[in-house]
């Protein structure tokens, strides 16, 4: 696992920056990361006192370990600039850009971080919302070494599409797999799109399922009450685990008896199911320290 990856993101909540009492309460909440929102969920006319919040939010601290995402406004905008030159020098792992559509997009966001006095371990994610950010995911994702994550914004990409909405998201398809492609040839993380109808729970995880066994490494979040079935459909389960346990022992036994060949119930285990466990095991891993420190 890269350093990109490794961190658990089963659950990524967005809060917006103009809710202080959302901001407080996503203190307690059990998601791995937290988008502090200040684009679509904030009106035009609280930008300015939702961008405080957050800074003011950030500075009290009190949310763990999990990781602490903002999500600023499109540089094309009046807030986009300041945004992130009061985001840049406070104690947020990453600041999240909408519609990115070129690594010139990226870019000219490092310059202004660098600018604006941002750690050197501040890490940028794309939202990746556009018919053009799709079709140029792989320039994106290599764009900068400070990129950690790939979040898909299926729903304006539905609208830009002129797309439907569908069970089985054929539409979205190709643009999800595609930024899978691109996230993983650079050691990105990638994290799947929001899921609109919070009365739907067996819609929701259906399509956890479905980003899953995609590739995803995870699901945003618009719903507290989402974030449980995100966690357990993202991270690896207790029979996961004992099972790349085992994989993982075989395999070193085997080496260590100077077979060539290794086999577990039947199945030959290659490099690639090792490494694929140590994955699991790492995940697992990462996730109980997570837990650990919210407890």
């Amino acid at each position: 696992m890269t350093q990109a990856t490794a961190r658990p993101r089963r659950s990524m909540l967005y809060m917006p920056g103009s809710n202080t009492r959302a901001l407080e309460k996503a203190r307690g909440l059990p998601a791995d990361a937290l988008i502090l929102d200040l684009e679509d969920a904030v009106a035009p006319d609280a930008k300015t006192e939702a961008r405080q919040n957050i800074v003011s939010a950030l500075a009290e601290g009190g949310y763990g370990q999990r990781e602490l995402v903002v999500r600023v406004n499109g540089l094309d905008s009046p807030w986009g600039q300041d945004d992130i030159a009061a985001i840049a020098p406070t104690g947020a792992h990453a600041i999240l850009i909408p519609k990115v559509e070129s690594a010139e997009m990226v870019q000219q966001v490092e310059r202004l971080m660098a600018g604006a006095g941002a750690s050197e371990t501040m890490g940028i994610m794309c939202m990746m919302e556009t018919p053009l950010g799709i079709l140029r995911a792989e320039e994106i994702a290599g764009a900068s070494p400070r990129l950690s994550c790939l979040v898909m914004g299926t729903s304006d990409l539905v609208k830009d599409l002129n797309a439907k909405h569908t069970p089985e998201r054929l539409p979205v398809l190709t643009s999800l797999s595609l930024c899978v492609l691109a996230a993983r040839a650079h050691g990105l993380a990638v994290v799947d799109g929001v899921h609109l109808d919070l009365n739907d729970a067996e819609g929701f995880e259906a399509q956890c399922r479905q980003g899953r066994e995609l590739g995803m490494d995870g699901k945003t979040l618009i719903h507290p009450k989402t974030v449980a079935a995100a966690n357990a459909a993202f991270g690896p389960s207790e029979n996961d685990v004992a099972q790349a346990k085992r994989i993982i022992e075989a395999h070193a036994e085997a080496t260590r008896a100077g077979k060539g060949v290794v086999v577990l119930d039947g199945k030959l285990i290659e490099n690639l199911h090792v490494e694929d466990a140590q994955r699991t095991v790492a995940l697992a891993d990462s996730i109980a320290d997570l837990e650990a420190q919210a407890a």
